[in-house]
């Protein structure tokens, strides 16, 4: 019954009696005293970490003038607390031998503070060398280190074991993409891990994507007293991979509607969200931007969405490539580090070619209007195209061998009048369709202003 009193009350003192902790003192210690708070949910008002106990005492002053008790426990918690001899002179008790690793309970009258000693000593942190792992991941650098330090525990009133952080620092080098920008790319960046205490073994993320050498530095004890110890490993080269991919689609001009640039990127997960493909031929360049760790490039292009059957591989970082065919393509980006263990593997793009066209119009009006002023044909997806462009007597006016090119009405510099002339066309479509075409074209000037609805000129 005595004991649940006590329990209780400790669990309260961190917030009703704050003050407590001025009332205690040590005397005999070489290091200053270092005070850790830690949840109230402990019952713990304090933790004080010395560096050794030996030759310390604690001493406690009761305001108030009362006879003070001191009461010790250990793993068992608060509830099988046992008193220990002090010696009371006036307002002040002192408990002559501390020892470390305990809990301790100060009964003021009907008060009580508790609070946990911590000899640091024999968990002190000793470091004497790191180096990477023979083994690495490709989500994780693994980092071995080499030394000494137990965990530092503690038990709570309730007899709860604790851990006290040690902040052992491990910092590093690595790279980051740049998200800044639509395209950007990978910097370096620094990177600080805090670990509760001594490991021989640090699993760390992200991983070094470029050269770097780690830093391990603790604790943070040991750098209160300017004590700190530090190890570094030589530089650690990468071993993990990490990339980027972007898709930039230049159209040519097929006389439809149509964006002149699409680009489609992998940043947010999608390997095509702005669309590709459209008319052939159709070019598209490929970009990769890479960390340093990447050193073995490829993209590949197939019909197969699964990729199981591949028809061309690339060995570049960057691939500009024409699409001629029709249907839909495959491409993704695959980066791996030397040895081939890590790889980077971009989504799939989708280009799309579409089925080749032809339309032929049958008239336009070259007068100067900025309107129908040149006869061009709409199209999609040609491989080779020849126009002729004749006269009602057969003379040759003009030619070319390139859909995207048009007649202006005009033969050795002069606007031909009104009237019909005729054109043979001569194409083959990225699937194979041959088209052979003949027709007239029909030359109307109108006078008057643009737009109006003036009569044609006779």
């Amino acid at each position: 019954m005595i004991r649940k009193t006590l329990l209780s009350f400790c669990l309260s003192a961190g917030v009703l009696l704050p003050a407590f902790s001025q009332s205690l003192s040590f005397s005999g210690n070489s290091l200053k005293v270092l005070e850790e708070t830690p949840e109230k949910s402990t019952g713990l008002e304090k933790i004080y970490v010395l560096y050794s106990v030996q030759g310390v005492t604690a001493s406690y002053t009761s305001t108030a003038g009362n006879r003070i008790n001191w009461l010790q426990y250990g793993n068992l918690g608060g509830g099988h607390a046992e008193e220990v001899a002090s010696v009371q002179v006036g307002n002040t008790s002192t408990l002559s031998f501390l020892e470390g690793d305990k809990g301790y309970i100060v009964e003021d009258g009907d008060r009580r503070y508790c609070f946990w000693i911590t000899d640091y000593l024999p968990h002190r942190l000793k470091l004497q060398s790191a180096a990477p792992a023979a083994d690495q991941e490709c989500d994780v650098t693994i980092i071995n280190l080499e030394g000494s330090g137990d965990p530092i525990r503690y038990f709570t009133v309730n007899g709860m074991q604790k851990t006290l952080d040690q902040q052992i620092t491990v910092e590093y080098t690595t790279q980051e993409w740049d998200e800044r920008s639509n395209q950007g790319n990978f910097y370096e960046s620094g990177v600080s891990k805090k670990f509760e205490s001594f490991q021989t073994e640090y699993r760390l993320s992200p991983p070094n994507y470029c050269a770097s050498i780690f830093k391990i530095t603790g604790d943070k004890f040991l750098k209160a007293w300017n004590w700190e110890e530090s190890v570094e490993t030589s530089a650690v080269s990468p071993h993990s991979v990490d990339a980027r991919t972007f898709a930039i689609s230049e159209n040519e001009d097929s006389g439809e509607d149509s964006d002149d640039e699409t680009v489609a990127s992998n940043q947010i997960g999608s390997g095509n969200d702005g669309g590709l493909g459209g008319s052939a031929p159709c070019r598209i360049v490929f970009q990769a931007y890479v960390t340093d760790g990447v050193i073995h490039n490829e993209w590949q292009l197939t019909r197969d969405p699964g990729f199981e059957d591949i028809d061309f591989r690339f060995t570049t970082q960057d691939l500009d490539y024409t699409f001629l065919e029709e249907g839909t393509h495959y491409v993704r980006y695959i980066g791996s580090n030397a040895d081939g263990s890590c790889e980077y593997i971009s989504d799939t793009y989708e280009v799309t070619i579409g089925e080749s066209l032809l339309k032929i119009p049958n008239a336009f009006s070259p007068n100067g209007d900025g309107v129908n002023d040149e006869w061009k044909v709409a199209y999609r997806s040609l491989l080779t195209f020849q126009c002729s462009i004749f006269d009602r007597q057969g003379h040759l006016v003009c030619h070319f061998n390139s859909p995207e090119q048009g007649w202006d009405g005009k033969v050795k510099g002069k606007t031909v009048d009104s009237g019909v002339f005729f054109y043979v066309i001569e194409a083959t479509g990225t699937d194979g369709k041959k088209y052979k075409k003949s027709g007239d074209i029909n030359i109307v000037k109108y006078v008057g202003n643009a737009g109006s609805s003036s009569q044609p000129e006779q």
